[in-house]
């Protein structure tokens, strides 16, 4: 794919609409960065100039946040800001609710000031104003899809609707968990519990949550968090259902549905 990075765009003197924050999951994870590809593409079919860091991407410094290392936290988000006022960032858009919700709302106090958008939020804008088509009729037309609220997305920040009216889009059923919106339940990743041993307890919170979801039914997860979508996906596998039922990002699921 020719995705220009912002270090190639300043040395020609260009300025992108958006900057997209792959994140580390994005660009490590062989899982996640099918969710960054497909992203990437539908950014490109709407025409939307964007850069991405590259090799300059370093960790927003969340996970080291949330286990308490505020150190290397903050040297981190330091190095991070340095590099994106010396770019001149304004806007940045990122498929990683850990991202957006350090971005957005943890940045700011160490003078990294910038629009941030959730990929679900610029999928939502991008239909409604008309820059991506759905197909009628697609490969989704009559499925039944639940969407797993992630929390740093929704509780931490609001955002129900967005991914929820994108997926609407489609002639799709959406069926809601017992738990959902701002009575979700966290897939089992956050606060860094994805990088340690699981505490004593009866059962996986992720196994708990893949439950809630299969009992709807539905043939799609759809996720919109890179971790919420490992949780998930292990869930099924754990319940020996991954040939019936697929976990999906909200941008994967589009990516192939446009006309």
């Amino acid at each position: 794919m020719q995705v220009k990075t912002m270090a190639e765009m300043a040395a020609n003197g260009e300025t992108p609409e958006v900057l997209f924050w792959v994140g580390c999951a994005g660009s490590f994870d062989a899982r996640a960065q099918r969710i960054t590809k497909a992203f990437a593409e539908i950014l490109h079919k709407a025409g939307i100039n964007y850069a991405i860091l590259g090799k300059e991407e370093a960790c927003t410094g969340d996970p080291a946040r949330r286990s308490g290392n505020e150190f290397l936290f903050q040297m981190m988000a330091y190095n991070n800001i340095q590099l994106l006022n010396a770019y001149n960032i304004k806007k940045i858009v990122t498929a990683c609710p850990h991202c957006f919700n350090t971005l957005k709302n943890e940045y700011p106090e160490l003078g990294g000031n910038y629009e941030v958008i959730h990929h679900t939020t610029l999928l939502q804008q991008l239909i409604d104003e008309g820059k991506i088509k759905l197909k009628e009729g697609g490969s989704f037309k009559g499925k039944k899809i639940t969407y797993h609220d992630s929390c740093y997305l929704g509780r931490s920040n609001n955002i129900y609707e967005a991914p929820r009216k994108v997926l609407e889009a489609l002639d799709a059923e959406l069926v809601e968990m017992k738990r959902c919106r701002s009575n979700g339940l966290c897939c089992g990743a956050g606060g860094s519990q994805m990088f340690k041993e699981d505490e004593p307890g009866n059962k996986r919170i992720n196994i708990e949550r893949t439950e809630e979801a299969l009992a709807t039914d539905a043939k799609v997860i759809a996720a919109a968090c890179p971790f919420c979508n490992t949780m998930m996906t292990d869930g099924v596998k754990n319940k020996e259902k991954e040939t019936e039922v697929k976990v999906l990002d909200v941008a994967e699921i589009i990516v192939t549905e446009i006309a």
